[in-house]
């Protein structure tokens, strides 16, 4: 089939690698979010499904909206028989959808209908989840209520973070997606209406909802942190400073009231509303992420320190 990809970050590029390489299908064009300001030079950059593209000599355009006249036009200039999705961070239009003849499939990385939205594995490491996946289906209206092609799973580990879980998920499912569109083409394939039941929401995730709350017991902190890393990474005050910390680990030691930090020689503990967790990593504004004893070593008197 001919395909337009639409696609924009590195989790998206195992699938359109996958699609590139393709003996059954030709990638004639690729849709992406528009270049961004990127790294601590906010240097204006391609997106990594943009990137890929241009390596192969793939057109691309980086439409604000897929709704803008001229990328309905270039849509229509490609013809395609179908339009993969991969987290392209964008609203595909009405009359978008109805261009291509099999319509626009979405690689979703969760199981269908749990954690509908933006954030998928992010929600399902918050909750405590142990077991996610990666399903393709077809995209309507509605958000992410279309009929399901294919669903792969992924056990949730205990130390995942959402960056390690999503590029398992990312290379999974460019397999899974290149069986669906397979099978579409082939005509074996077809879509089951997702269930009724189990209907569960992942919004977007603000940065202050990334915000670390120290009176919550110890594993709600740790699945929270786990799931902010590395985007948009958790965060805590520390006086009028905001701090980036990497994982946490629960611990058996004494208690701490919420939110005191203990600095001992090679460790860095903070109390909850339960068992004080120890710290893996620390970034001040400005600085590198670096192990948190390091941190604190450069912070001098470290008495009384408290995290809000």
């Amino acid at each position: 089939m001919r395909l337009v990809f639409a696609g924009t970050p590195v989790a998206a590029v195992p699938a359109l690698r996958a699609l590139i390489a393709s003996d059954r299908h030709e990638v004639v064009g690729v849709i992406s979010r528009p270049d961004a300001a990127a790294g601590r030079g906010r240097k204006t950059s391609r997106s990594p499904v943009a990137a890929l593209a241009d390596d192969h000599a793939i057109d691309v355009i980086t439409p604000q909206k897929l709704s803008d006249p001229d990328a309905l036009t270039r849509l229509q200039q490609w013809a395609p028989d179908c339009c993969p999705v991969v987290a392209y961070g964008g609203l595909v239009p009405a009359e978008a959808l109805v261009l291509p003849p099999h319509g626009w499939i979405n690689l979703h990385f969760s199981i269908l209908p749990a954690w509908r939205g933006a954030a998928p594995v992010q929600a399902a490491i918050a909750a405590g989840d142990t077991m996610t996946g990666a399903s393709t289906f077809q995209i309507e209206a509605g958000l992410d209520t279309g009929p399901v092609f294919g669903v792969v799973t992924e056990r949730i580990v205990a130390d995942d973070t959402s960056g390690a879980l999503l590029m398992r998920l990312a290379d999974t499912g460019a397999r899974l997606l290149e069986s669906t569109l397979d099978g579409i083409e082939g005509g074996e394939l077809a879509a089951v209406p997702q269930s009724r039941d189990g209907v569960s929401l992942a919004p977007k995730i603000s940065v202050e909802s990334a915000r670390v709350r120290w009176d919550l017991p110890a594993h709600l902190v740790d699945r929270h942190v786990r799931a902010m890393t590395p985007d948009p990474g958790a965060w805590t005050m520390l006086d009028d400073l905001r701090v980036k910390i990497g994982p946490v680990t629960a611990i058996e030691d004494d208690p701490l009231p919420a939110g005191a930090v203990l600095v001992r020689k090679n460790a860095v503990t903070v109390g909850t509303a339960d068992r004080p967790v120890r710290l893996g990593e620390v970034q001040a504004p400005g600085k590198k992420r670096m192990a948190a004893a390091d941190w604190a070593r450069g912070l001098g008197d470290t008495d009384g320190l408290v995290f809000r």
